[in-house]
């Protein structure tokens, strides 16, 4: 996956590392999500660059339609020709229908997107449909169950994601309904390599053998039959042939027993840092004013649980989420079966995640 802020990107060493990737074996480019326009334009305008001399027919490049920024027809078209101009090419092996969710899939069915990906597809624009996913496991089947000829479904795995968005049983019926699953963040954007709370290092301390963090979280992605493959961060060379080398050596069905349960204690340990017991069953939306509270406690969860501040808060200023419209209806904290002080929840959590230093 490509991405970070331009003005900070080597570029020759960015070359480097994609042509490495792809001499090692690597076959698949995902562009990422465009939230930003501008940013994607220069991102893309690289991978152009680094694709010359022959490495374009060596690897099958993945990019995205920005579903969040699509307002009306002539919309798809200028995204898909502008990403075309980008990339210097005629065609896009896999064109993403990016973040699709229970909001934006129905936006997109209404200005009749699968009518226009097949005729892009008979035009030669694309070679093959997919899309990006972040939502639970029924809006998955609804997804799926709209349209045949999907060719991959690509979505955030990772052993914290067992059980939501949409977890090991929409991996299993996203790959049993014969679509490539393409796992991305199998580390959560670097969160679970880096030094670990105190509680989980007492149980990583236990492990054998000893692995990196790293490749504890990619074997175990890699451990699923389903996935078709993995789509990973990285910022360094290093980082490239670590990798690299690690896919090399890791196999379907290759943890033993006592490996997976050493990552169940981990995942434990880290729910236990969790200060929400939110279980994101969505028992209290829709909200009236539009607000998002299980996802919104999604992210602070995260910022307490991995220590990480960062990553939640750029998410939440992303995904645009805002609590000033709140009337204090109580609605949600009354559909809430465990009881949640949702409101006094909801302020805790707005008050760490937008805030801006």
């Amino acid at each position: 996956m490509i991405g970070g802020d331009p003005a900070n990107i080597n570029e020759a060493e960015s070359i480097q590392m994609l042509r490495y990737a792809i001499d090692h074996g690597v076959n698949y480019l995902d562009l990422g999500y465009p939230y930003d326009i501008n940013q994607q334009e220069h991102l893309t305008r690289l991978v152009s660059r680094a694709l010359k001399d022959g490495y374009r027919e060596k690897i099958k490049v993945a990019a995205s339609l920005p579903s969040s920024l699509i307002n009306s027809s002539p919309d798809l078209d200028r995204y898909l020709n502008a990403q075309l101009k980008w990339l210097k090419a005629d065609r896009i092996d896999f064109y993403l229908l990016g973040g699709l969710n229970r909001e934006t899939w129905p936006r997109l069915q209404g200005l009749d997107v699968i009518s226009w990906a097949e005729k892009a597809i008979a035009d030669g624009q694309i070679d093959k449909l997919g899309f990006s996913f972040h939502d639970d496991f029924q809006t998955l089947r609804s997804i799926l169950g709209a349209y045949d000829n999907w060719a991959l479904s690509q979505f955030q795995y990772s052993y914290m994601d067992v059980d939501h968005h949409p977890g090991a049983s929409g991996l299993k019926y996203a790959a049993d309904k014969g679509l490539a699953v393409v796992i991305t963040e199998p580390l959560l954007e670097g969160r679970l390599t880096k030094k670990p709370p105190k509680s989980v290092a007492k149980v990583w301390a236990g492990a054998s053998p000893k692995r990196t963090l790293a490749e504890w979280g990619l074997r175990w992605v890699w451990n699923h039959p389903e996935v078709s493959t993995v789509v990973c961060d990285m910022s360094t060379m290093e980082q490239v042939a670590e990798n690299v080398a690690l896919s090399d050596r890791a196999r379907p069905d290759s943890l033993t027993v006592p490996d997976q349960v050493l990552i169940s204690r981990v995942r434990d340990a880290y729910r236990k840092l969790r200060p929400i017991p939110c279980t994101t069953c969505r028992g209290c939306m829709p909200c009236p004013q539009g607000i998002d509270v299980p996802r919104i406690f999604e992210l602070y969860n995260d910022a307490i649980m991995y220590g990480d501040i960062e990553i939640p808060r750029s998410l939440y200023r992303i995904e645009q989420h805002d609590i000033d419209s709140c009337n204090e209806c109580g609605a949600c904290a009354k559909a809430c079966g465990r009881e949640i002080a949702i409101l006094d929840w909801l302020k805790t959590a707005h008050q760490l995640l937008a805030e801006h230093k």
